[in-house]
């Protein structure tokens, strides 16, 4: 897995999420979420499609996701 950067999951005021079993979730999420978009990049490319272009409706998924729980304040 190239991406095993270890990531310092913070919460909305800074504070770092400390407990393991959290992290543990987060980090397996990022590993089946990289899988799916490699699966998929490769099935674009594959099929013809502009990797350039199949990235950036990638990020565009991304940057349109929701928070569907309220923001706390």
């Amino acid at each position: 897995m190239p991406h095993r950067k270890r990531i310092v999951w913070r919460s909305p005021k800074g504070d770092v999420i400390a407990c393991v079993e959290k992290n543990k979730v987060l980090q397996e999420n990022l590993v089946e979420i990289r899988q799916v978009c490699q699966d998929a990049l490769e099935d674009a490319v594959l099929m013809g499609c502009d990797e350039q272009q199949f990235r950036a409706v990638l990020a565009e998924l991304v940057a349109s996701l929701e928070n569907p729980y309220p923001q706390d304040e």
